[in-house]
């Protein structure tokens, strides 16, 4: 479960923020999860209901996670589609030569403090 890892980077990141901010909490952190990066969402969330209470200035920190569609480019024609609907090969035009743009990413959107 590749999840719980990435909850400590997170977990790290906030850190980071809360260090160079001064914060004594942190009240929610969005995610943004490539729709196939591999991580499953509901991991994710579990894993952070448990990790976050091994760090004080976390323990009231809700995870929101949003997914981020992925879409293939076409080299063939140039044009862009759903990855999930239509895999690798093109549906405009068939061609094989085609390239993930989006949709393996794992991102930190949005960080909410209380003020």
């Amino acid at each position: 479960m590749h999840e719980l890892g990435i909850v400590f980077s997170i977990m790290d990141t906030l850190e980071d923020v809360a260090e160079e901010n001064q914060l004594a909490s942190i009240q929610s952190v969005t995610v943004e999860v490539g729709e196939v990066s591999a991580v499953i969402p509901e991991y994710l969330t579990d894993c952070w209901g448990w990790a976050r209470n091994k760090k004080d200035f976390l323990k009231n920190c809700q995870i929101l996670v949003e997914a981020l569609p992925a879409v293939t480019h076409c080299g063939g024609c140039g044009e862009d589609y759903p990855t999930v609907e239509y895999g690798r090969i093109c549906p405009h035009c068939g061609s094989e030569k085609t390239w993930l743009l989006t949709g393996n990413e794992i991102n930190i959107k949005q960080i909410t403090v209380d003020e």
